[in-house]
């Protein structure tokens, strides 16, 4: 069976919700419910993909319904989850990391594997209290922890997440901004270190008091999210088709918020040869 991974690097903030209640946030992002990772679900990113291709085919066209489905048939295109690969963390040490864990890495793998892409390189795996980079040494400080650094060849990782992003000097700079953690550690941060933003509606009269305040949770831009798009054996073709709609404009809208600017994702695709190949 033909199949792809996208890769969705966040252009700007995401609020890919759950649209209910936890604690004090009114509307967290959606998570994993085993790992407490930030996921885009499959429902809510093929629901994304179909309204793209709508905008450029038409709501009813045949290409749209053969790909997409409608109520009493199934499509062509499987859909999977978007997870979570790289997470960007503000470094007290210098610019900003992205951080993985390899829990996610080896993750990664297996879903290469199962799209017929070829196997990603060995998995750094780092004590606790330690972060493997590229290069340097003393302590990497995330937030308000910090990290021994452990150097580690992290170049053929690199080299396997580099599909996954469009922007080349984006992809440069993955070398110096790649830090690898813990899966307990990185979970700390999927959890605790998103943004959390105060939204207002105000009363449309003269006092302009707040009618209704509530707390929503985003996922900073630049972050790199990715899924599988798998197509039914018999209709392989389909894939291409839906490729096609990102050639001029690689930009995708998932999630909430569209109308603030938030959910925009730049689009990269790594076309397999199918699974068992």
């Amino acid at each position: 069976m033909k199949s792809s991974i996208i890769g969705l690097l966040a252009e700007t903030s995401l609020h890919p919700g759950t649209g209910q209640t936890t604690g004090v946030v009114d509307l967290p992002v959606a998570r994993e419910a085993a790992t407490g990772y930030p996921v885009i679900v499959g429902s809510s990113l093929k629901g994304a993909l179909r309204e793209r291709a709508e905008q450029s085919w038409g709501r009813e066209a045949e290409r749209v319904i053969e790909m997409f489905g409608k109520p009493e048939a199934s499509g062509a295109v499987a859909v999977t989850d978007a997870r979570l690969l790289l997470l960007p963390v503000r470094s007290l040490s210098g610019h900003y990391k992205w951080i993985t864990c390899p829990y996610l890495l080896e993750r990664y793998i297996r879903d290469r594997l199962m799209a017929g892409a070829s196997v990603s390189p060995d998995i750094p795996r780092p004590q606790s209290n330690q972060a493997v980079l590229a290069g340097g040494e003393g302590q990497l400080f995330l937030e308000e922890l910090a990290f021994e650094i452990v150097n580690g060849n992290l170049a053929p990782v690199i080299e396997s997440i580099k599909p996954l992003i469009y922007h080349n000097t984006v992809c440069a700079r993955l070398s110096e901004g790649l830090a690898v953690l813990t899966d307990d550690e990185f979970v700390y941060f999927s959890r605790y270190g998103l943004a959390v933003n105060a939204r207002n509606i105000l009363k449309k009269d003269d006092t302009k008091t707040s009618e209704n305040l509530w707390y929503e949770e985003t996922l900073p831009p630049d972050s790199l999210f990715y899924a599988l798009l798998i197509a039914r054996p018999e209709r392989e073709e389909t894939m291409d088709g839906l490729q096609e709609l990102f050639q001029d404009r690689p930009y995708l809208q998932v999630g909430g918020n569209e109308t603030v600017g938030q959910g925009w994702c730049v689009v990269s695709w790594l076309t397999t040869g199918g699974a068992g190949q």
